[in-house]
């Protein structure tokens, strides 16, 4: 089946994917850290303070996930889809009405929950379901939707605050996140839902079986992987994060920082698209050691730059990272694992994934308030993906045999 004809014959299930994962921009990192400045002046916190806040927010977040998470084994994604539109749109109002430092932890968590956590994962695990032949392909499409996400609202959000108070913009958010919820619930009239599959239609991980959550976490594959989950959401979070004190300390203004970030859109939609082919061809088990190779060098640049345009190479190769881990690393559950449980095991990536996207903020900002520059904690960066790629290969090599060489189409 051609690109074209297969987005017309499942475009409802990949819009509502698209649509899930665009919504959970606003709370994603790059989204909430346009507000970092506004925020730390509004409350009176240093960047440790921020970072904690963010981080401890963020932590709580990926506690609950571990159990929600699993909820879309249970409830079609047209209720349950739903249901996390509306939470956001509280969250975002929450944000807007707060004046407290301290209840700024629970906005935290309700922004990263429903959107970084639920959002992002419901789009995952339906595509991970209702495709299994053309599941590269079909996670590639959706992922589209955060590309869309970090090309336009980082920009648009950044000149907005030139003229608008920026409690409005949560308001707006508010109103968009409320308003996509019947668009979602219009797209699954026709849901495929994992109620309605037959067990011949699962696809097996494996040892040609259907892992639970708890035989998974025994499994040393897991523990050999964690390291290569936790990496990218800590310090690409971490990275977006810090956008603001970045500038800042290479004497660049925000919005010069900011304006090369659609690049990084536009090499993340291109790897994308590529990576949901690369899997369809030749299976996650080949290409799931890989995808950490290229932020070793981006997070190199990001701590060498002198000049704007020099993070643009980084950003291209942090794009080729993205672009794969959303597509690789979902598709690895279901590979590995198989899709009887996905959302329980997605649920408990997912947690591991938002607990480093927790862990990336806190850690950068307690380096800065001890003096220690980002250019510098960019290379040590890079040094930690070059030793967690390194124990994800062991793992993967040693049990990728497993896996069953044929698949559902």
């Amino acid at each position: 089946m051609s690109f074209i004809n297969f987005i017309h014959a499942n475009a409802s299930w990949l819009g509502a994917g698209f649509l899930l994962a665009l919504l959970s921009s606003f709370g994603q990192t790059f989204f909430i850290s346009i507000f970092s400045g506004a925020l730390r002046n509004e409350f009176d916190l240093t960047h440790a303070e921020w970072g904690a806040t963010y981080a401890f927010g963020t932590f709580s977040s990926a506690v609950v996930m571990v159990w929600a998470g699993g909820l879309s084994d249970q409830f079609r994604t047209r209720y349950l889809g739903v249901f996390v539109l509306l939470g956001l749109a509280l969250s975002a109002s929450f944000m807007m009405l707060n004046t407290s430092a301290t209840l700024l932890i629970l906005v935290i968590f309700c922004l990263r929950f429903f959107g970084q956590g639920m959002a992002t994962h419901l789009s995952a695990v339906a595509m991970s379901r209702w495709f299994s032949a053309q599941r590269g392909r079909a996670l590639s499409i959706a992922n589209m939707g955060y590309a869309l996400g970090e090309a336009s609202l980082p920009v648009a959000f950044v000149v907005l605050l030139a003229f608008v108070e920026w409690r409005l913009l949560w308001g707006v958010a508010a109103l968009i996140a409320i308003l996509a919820a019947p668009v979602l619930f219009a797209l699954l009239k026709a849901e495929r839902t994992p109620q309605s599959m037959a067990e011949s239609d699962m696809s097996k991980g494996m040892g040609q079986r259907h892992w639970t959550r708890l035989q998974a976490l025994k499994h040393p594959l897991f523990w050999f992987m964690v390291p290569a989950l936790l990496g990218p959401p800590a310090f690409g979070t971490a990275f977006f994060f810090q956008q603001v004190p970045f500038a800042e300390a290479k004497g660049w203004t925000h919005l010069e920082l900011v304006a090369t970030f659609p690049f990084y859109t536009v090499f993340a939609i291109v790897t994308t698209l590529a990576a949901g082919w690369m899997q369809d061809r030749f299976g996650t088990t080949k290409l799931i050691p890989l995808y950490q190779i290229p932020a070793i060098a981006a997070f190199a640049i990001f701590g060498l730059s002198v000049d704007p345009w020099h993070v643009i190479l980084g950003l291209f190769f942090i794009g080729m990272t993205s672009g794969a881990v959303a597509t690789w690393q979902n598709g690895f559950w279901a590979e590995f694992y198989g899709t009887q449980h996905l959302g329980a095991l997605k649920a408990m990536a997912a947690a591991i994934m938002v607990l480093g996207s927790a862990i990336g903020p806190g850690l950068t900002g307690l380096f800065l308030d001890f003096g220690i520059g980002l250019s510098t904690q960019y290379l040590w960066v890079a040094a930690y993906f070059g030793v967690s790629t390194s124990i994800m290969m062991i793992g993967v090599c040693k049990f990728r045999d497993d896996v069953p060489r044929t698949r559902v189409p």
